[in-house]
Order: C-alpha cells, then structure tokens, then sequence
C-alpha cells in the first residue's frame, strides 16, 4: 500500500491519497482543503472514493471538488455538511455548506475501494461520527488520536468521557498499527499505549 500526505487548510490537515502500490486508483481520506494542490497530487489516476474521518470544517474545505465521487462519512456527522455550527466553520467565518455524502459507514463497516479492504472503526467522543479506517496495518484516525495528544472535546458533538472510551478501545488493540492522524506526525498504537 502506498500512502501520500499532503498538509492543507486553514489548520494544517492531514489529507491522505491511498492507493495500491502500484495501482492506478486512490482513495482521497480528508481533502480539508486547497483542492487544487490535492488534485494535483493525484493526477492521472481514478479517484475511487472520498473518506472523511469526521465533518469538522477543516477536514472537509476542498470536498466541492470531489463531488463527482462517492463520499463517505458516518451519519452522527453528516449534519457538519451543511451546518456551520456543528462544523465549527462559524468560528473560523466559513460558512459554506459541503457537498452532500452519497455513502454511510458505521461501526463494522467494510468497504472494497482501490483494491484495498478497509474496516471502519466508529470511535466518537470527538464528534458523534468520528471514525477509524484500517487499511491493512494501518489506522487513519483523525483527530480522534494524535502523536501524544487527542482530540478537543469542546465543540458541539464533543464528550470527553467518550472519547476516553474511544482512545482505551484504541489502545487495548493487538496490533501495532501505525497511526496516520488529522493533524500532525504519525505513531503506532503501542508508542501511544507507553505514553499513555
């Protein structure tokens, strides 16, 4: 498996295009902004599917520019799509409603995509809808889980107590993966369960 990161928005977001390592189609997981640069990124290949982590503003700015994809987000976040409060864009003077998704994942999920089998994680405490994709021996987790961090339980949707339950889930994990967040550098599962 192939992963690229690109840093763009407003507040420095982890975009990943996915692909096989010698494939000719890519999964888009966060396109958060500067959709031009994305696109770029990708190229010739297919774009097979957009996956958000969770509906927060700056993981969605550059959505408009996949809406002839499908697009997938757990319903508890798809209200983040069209409101500005929920998103936190209102805090940020983005107003813009995204593109509607055409897809729902939820705990359990397993989608074919890119010729990659990814399993979906529903991990709230974030927002209602945050969610984990496990491509193989990795975790996307958006902001659910960062390098020695996690995610703010301030905005709407937020509950710190259930985001502890989503981060000892995480962390009572078997296997090593190696963690791709929203925001900042990567980890693995047992770097995070030491600092813990």
């Amino acid at each position: 498996m192939k992963v690229e990161t690109l840093i763009v928005g407003p507040l420095q977001t982890n975009c990943y295009l996915v692909s096989r390592d010698e494939g000719n189609e890519v999964i888009v997981i966060d396109p958060a902004g500067d959709g031009e640069k994305i696109l770029s990124a990708v190229g010739e290949r297919k774009i097979a599917a957009v996956l958000l982590t969770h509906g927060h503003f700056d993981h969605t700015g550059a959505l408009k520019y996949f809406t002839d994809y499908p697009i997938y987000i757990h319903p508890a976040d798809e209200i983040m799509l069209t409101d500005p409060a929920w998103s936190v864009g209102a805090k940020f003077g983005d107003l813009e409603a995204r593109p509607a998704a055409t897809d729902f994942i939820q705990e359990g999920s397993k989608i074919h995509l890119a010729g990659l089998d990814i399993s979906v994680m529903h991990l709230p405490g974030h927002t209602l809808g945050g969610v984990a994709y496990e491509i193989d021996d990795v975790l996307f987790t958006g902001d659910t889980l960062f390098c020695h961090a996690y995610g703010r339980v301030d905005h709407p949707g937020g509950d710190l107590s259930v985001l502890m339950g989503s981060l000892k889930r995480l962390l009572k994990l078997e296997k090593n993966y190696y963690v791709l967040p929203g925001h900042g550098r990567p980890t693995t599962i047992f770097q995070e369960r030491g600092y813990a």
